[in-house]
């Protein structure tokens, strides 16, 4: 049983599944904490006002595909891990194009019934590194947050002139410099 608290983001559009998916994780994780969302747009609230330790993504969605959600991801948080828990996948090819672009693994739904134990080597390995920086996790987590809200805020700014456009540049750039290694975002 892993002890320490994970706050997981469950992309996935069947509620009998996520209720399932939420069940098994439960097995496997004493105290965690699962958003669950079935949408880009929900998503990117997630990522910058939740930041999960990990992403669950179905592959297939009704508005998008989980390689949206990973681009979309791994854009606004490089380090994150993302595993696909899908039907979808059932050529060796798209399975390893998934893990060329980013992500940390895939289960297949076939293996729903087991899901404990295919997800249990992953999760442990995200606490693995999450214990490795434990005396500053939180504090990534808020300086994260506090970033990606920036960044949304300067994506929404409309610049009426060269200048204003300018200044948010500078802006970006400037906060470039206090940016981890672990929340690369594109300018």
């Amino acid at each position: 049983m892993i002890r320490l608290p994970l706050r997981i983001l469950l992309v996935e559009d069947l509620e009998t599944d996520a209720v399932l998916i939420k069940r098994k994780i439960a097995k496997i994780v004493e105290a965690p904490e699962i958003e669950v969302v079935d949408n880009l747009e929900d998503c990117k609230h997630m990522l910058i006002n939740f930041v999960p330790d990990v992403i669950i993504s179905d592959y297939n969605l009704p508005t998008c595909t989980g390689m949206e959600v990973l681009e979309l991801a791994l854009d606004i948080d490089s380090s994150v891990t993302f595993i696909f828990l899908t039907g979808t996948i059932n050529d060796e090819e798209l399975a390893a194009h998934t893990i060329l672009a980013g992500g940390s693994g895939y289960i297949l739904k076939k293996h729903m019934d087991v899901l404990d134990e295919k997800l249990e080597p992953l999760l442990k390995k995200v606490v693995f590194t999450m214990v490795a920086k434990k005396d500053i996790r939180e504090q990534i987590r808020n300086n994260k947050i506090a970033v990606n809200q920036i960044y949304n805020y300067l994506d929404s700014l409309k610049a009426d002139n060269k200048e204003q456009r300018e200044n948010i540049g500078k802006i970006r750039e400037s906060m470039g410099q206090f940016k981890t290694g672990d929340n690369d975002r594109k300018a």
